[in-house]
């Protein structure tokens, strides 16, 4: 166990150094193609090169490390996670995963034994999509199903992703060959912290991942009458802020009766022109629903349309109900999770099943791949947040399954 303490310390004392490279000097952000997140993929790419691996970039960004079979018809598994972040984020999510899975490359380059298959370790550029308000670029140019349409897209400074690109030196032309074929898929591994707080509470280092939820985002447009706050009686008034208040507390009650089977959130409340002094006549909101469940879904997405058109015409304003992101759950590959489930066992950790809330580059990899996941216990399920954190044991343990799980898919294959 020792030896994997001592591993898990060399992955710690990285996710620091990696943590210290941000756009801003209080908390940790790296957000795509900003010099903040190049800075940080040097770093990452220095040390792929230092363990004796091969290194590319791709044309979104992709840092690729390989250890290739002497079969050149040998199939690729991939390991992955991503190096980009949220605004003000923590060091763990992403990051943990990539450097995770150098310590496993670099403990393989030392063998003398051949792989029968391809290893390739992605650090993906871009799974948290803040900058251009998109999901998975990264992982969706290696699965082959970026749309191009997305180059045209800007950030709030205006520059387009083709302009971004172009900036970091990347030929956008180029991105349709950066997939790997599906025929040549082994599989996908991707190791990540829990974002909940289920392996906390129940002193458990890591679970298998068995399904990723879907998620339909909207953007709900409440649109009633301005009028002056002193002048207006109330049974007259069209006040847009109540009726997005009323619908953000039934979206909470739907949640909380179905919460078997969906989550329900609203994260964003927008007032137009706010004013102490001013009934609001116009309310942007968001709701996001999340569920492994892909019929229940869809009838809680319908639902909730209905509870909101229903609220706006009680309270006679207009509603505008614009769908904004769809993406369906993904099952994990029953053989690899399987696999995931002995090398957990093996290690002598009890084996506990987790559905995802949160969306990974597993999601798109899942068209062309079979996946699998690994969570790892963190502090009280915080993600997100600069008080993310995960223990030294859990890591070491993380490492001895990941590698585990690695040596049985040789024998396997």
């Amino acid at each position: 166990m020792q030896d994997y303490i001592s591993r898990a310390e060399k992955v710690m004392q990285r996710i620091e150094q990696l943590a210290a490279i941000s756009e801003d000097a209080e908390g940790v952000t790296r957000t795509f193609g900003t010099d903040a997140f190049l800075r940080g993929r040097d770093l990452v790419q220095s040390w792929m090169e230092a363990a004796g691996l091969s290194t590319r970039t791709d044309s979104i960004g992709n840092l690729c490390a390989r250890l290739s079979s002497r079969n050149p018809a040998a199939k690729t598994f991939v390991i992955a996670s991503h190096i980009d972040t949220v605004v003000n984020a923590g060091k763990f999510d992403g990051p943990l995963g990539v450097l995770m899975g150098l310590d496993l490359l670099e403990q393989l380059a030392q063998q003398t034994t051949d792989l029968p298959f391809h290893l390739e370790l992605i650090a993906f550029s871009d799974e948290e999509g803040v900058r251009f308000h998109s999901t998975y670029l990264g992982s969706k140019v290696v699965a082959g199903s970026f749309d191009p349409s997305l180059l045209d897209r800007a950030d709030a400074q205006g520059i387009t992703l083709a302009q971004a690109l172009a900036k970091m030196g990347a030929d956008a032309r180029r991105l349709a060959q950066d997939a790997i074929p599906a025929e040549q898929w082994l599989g996908y591994f991707e190791a990540h912290i829990e974002q909940g707080p289920v392996l906390w509470e129940r002193h458990i280092p890591v679970a298998v991942v068995t399904a990723i939820a879907g998620q339909q985002r909207v953007e709900l447009q409440w649109r009633g009458m301005a009028g002056h706050a002193g002048t207006v009686p109330m049974d007259m008034r069209q006040d847009a802020l109540c009726a997005a208040a009323e619908f953000v507390l039934a979206a909470e009650q739907f949640g909380q009766a179905n919460k078997e089977k969906i989550v329900a959130t609203v994260g964003k409340l927008q007032v137009s022109h706010a004013a102490s002094n001013v009934i609001p006549g116009e309310v942007i909101c968001s709701l996001d629903l999340r569920s492994a469940d892909a019929a229940r879904l869809a009838s809680a997405y319908e639902e909730l349309r209905q509870l909101a058109q229903s609220i706006a015409s009680r309270r006679r304003v207009q509603l505008g109900w614009n769908a904004v992101q769809q993406t369906a759950p993904v099952a994990c590959a029953p053989a690899l999770s399987q696999q995931l489930s002995q090398a957990i066992a093996g290690a002598g950790h009890e084996v506990v099943e987790l559905v995802s809330g949160a969306g990974h580059d597993a999601v798109p990899i899942s068209a062309v791949a079979p996946v699998t996941m690994l969570f790892i216990r963190c502090y009280k399920g915080i993600s997100h947040n600069p008080l993310e954190n995960v223990e030294l044991a859990d890591l070491a343990a993380a490492i001895e399954v990941s590698e585990r799980f690695l040596m049985e898919l040789k024998i396997n294959n």
